[in-house]
């Protein structure tokens, strides 16, 4: 506690779904006020504008959250946005922390990063082993960069800067708008849509072959502010749950939780992404001791419920 009572903290990123548990996490740790940059006031694309966000801010610590980011679907349809958009965001920001004498600069990265036939579990030193998967590697590829300038400037400059690697992460307030959200919410809105429509199928990307790991969002913002307070290494870190799952056995789970008893069609034309994904999660443990606490079904049947609250409240 004693830690976060004299920081100022700035959270890039800090209204959106991560960046909200962040921000709740910190308030928990006792940090008296932390300051969330709104995309309306400030295009951290553009240099001026993160100029003025640290002289407006003067942050001590700066977790760094902000992304331009989507499914499958929307990594598709705008490589190019996404390339630009993320990479921008990351050199400027950083670069004008080490400026500005900012004490710790966490640069949160993504599982997208690793080499797409990366060996199960993901560990940190393979993550130069290949080239991510192709749905993807615009968007990982800039985040990566992070972990790149964020060890230059640590060898050249002496610069307080870490890298995380969180898997994907589900949980209350995610993202459910169909041309840009991940699998979970997307099979919880299909599935529940479904169930209130009384249709008897629902159709789904891929054929259900690929695995993932999935990180519930609170513990995510425990692991941040955990790593924010007590990380001094240049190492990325890896940031999970350590439990796999087949996206078919996602499906039939959800479809449980919701209550859905329909047919799943399986649109094989559609690309399944990475093979794999199961992070090596004992770096994180060993360097600042985080371990998930949240079972998987648990953590969905809250986001199921957080979703159709959500649907009747409208």
């Amino acid at each position: 506690m004693s830690f976060w009572r004299n920081k100022r903290v700035t959270v890039t990123g800090g209204a959106g779904f991560l960046g909200s548990f962040v921000c709740r996490e910190l308030a928990q740790r006792g940090c008296p006020a932390v300051f969330v940059p709104r995309s309306r006031d400030y295009d951290l694309v553009d240099g001026a504008a993160v100029k003025r966000l640290y002289a407006d801010s003067r942050p001590d610590i700066l977790i760094h959250l902000a992304a331009l980011v989507g499914g499958i679907g929307a990594n598709l349809a705008n490589p190019a946005r996404f390339f630009y958009a993320n990479l921008m965001m990351g050199c400027q920001l950083m670069e004008e922390a080490r400026l500005h004498g900012v004490q710790r600069f966490v640069a949160v990265g993504t599982v997208c990063s690793y080499p797409k036939f990366t060996p199960v579990p993901f560990r940190e030193d393979d993550l130069w082993n290949g080239y991510p998967e192709e749905t993807n590697a615009a968007y990982g590829l800039a985040k990566k960069m992070l972990l790149v300038q964020s060890q230059a400037y640590r060898q050249q400059y002496g610069f307080n800067s870490v890298f995380l690697l969180p898997v994907n992460l589900y949980g209350p307030g995610d993202n459910v708008d169909p041309a840009s959200s991940h699998v979970i919410p997307a099979l919880i809105r299909k599935c529940v849509a479904a169930v209130e429509e009384h249709r008897e199928w629902i159709e789904v990307w891929g054929t259900g072959r690929a695995s993932r790991e999935f990180l519930y969002v609170a513990d995510c913002a425990e692991a941040i502010v955990s790593a924010a307070e007590r990380l001094d290494s240049g190492e990325p870190v890896n940031l999970g749950s350590g439990v796999e799952i087949r996206i078919a056995e996602l499906v039939d789970l959800i479809a449980t939780l919701t209550g859905f008893t329909g047919v799943v069609r399986w649109d094989s034309s559609k690309p399944d992404g990475q093979p794999r994904r199961r992070l090596d999660v004992t770096r994180a443990k060993a360097l600042f001791g985080f371990e998930a606490k949240t079972d998987f079904e648990t953590g969905l049947r809250a986001t199921v419920d957080w979703f159709r609250q959500g649907r009747r409240a409208r």
